[in-house]
């Protein structure tokens, strides 16, 4: 996470506004920020060293959760925030592709997610994107050698 964190730290505005902006009252939007972070973290700690993986976990854990507590608006437009300005676009369409199949998990099973504390709702998810990833529903860059 250590390569991350810092970066994901200085976004922290940015995801509050998308998330204002989208409806999203100030306790809300504080609630957006913890999810993100506890994604970041849970998806580091479940894949460590293993970036792409890493990767499709977060995206697809944090948008389920978002969506299913704050609502699908809310979770786009943070999305988008968290995209604008990436350099990479093969990341971002990967990052894209991996949120909306969070967005619609997190819309199905909206109910039985807000019940739950968010690490344990993100855990949940993230036990759930594992055999998505493997499976190939959940995408990862493919780097160059």
């Amino acid at each position: 996470m250590a390569g991350l964190g810092l970066r994901s730290l200085s976004q922290a505005p940015r995801l509050y506004r998308a998330a204002r902006s989208a409806g999203a009252s100030a306790r809300d939007a504080g609630g957006v920020l913890l999810v993100s972070v506890q994604a970041l973290s849970t998806a580091a700690t479940r894949s460590p060293g293993r970036f792409g993986r890493q990767n499709a976990l977060r995206h697809f854990a944090w948008q389920a959760c978002l969506t299913a507590m704050y609502g699908v608006e809310v979770a786009r437009a943070v999305a988008v925030e968290q995209e604008r300005g990436t350099k990479r676009p093969e990341d971002t369409a990967v990052d894209e592709h991996n949120n909306e199949v969070g967005r619609r998990f997190g819309a199905e099973h909206a109910r039985e997610l807000r019940d739950l504390p968010v690490r344990a709702a993100i855990g949940r998810l993230c036990d759930v994107a594992e055999p998505m990833w493997r499976s190939g529903e959940l995408r990862v860059v493919e780097r160059r050698r």
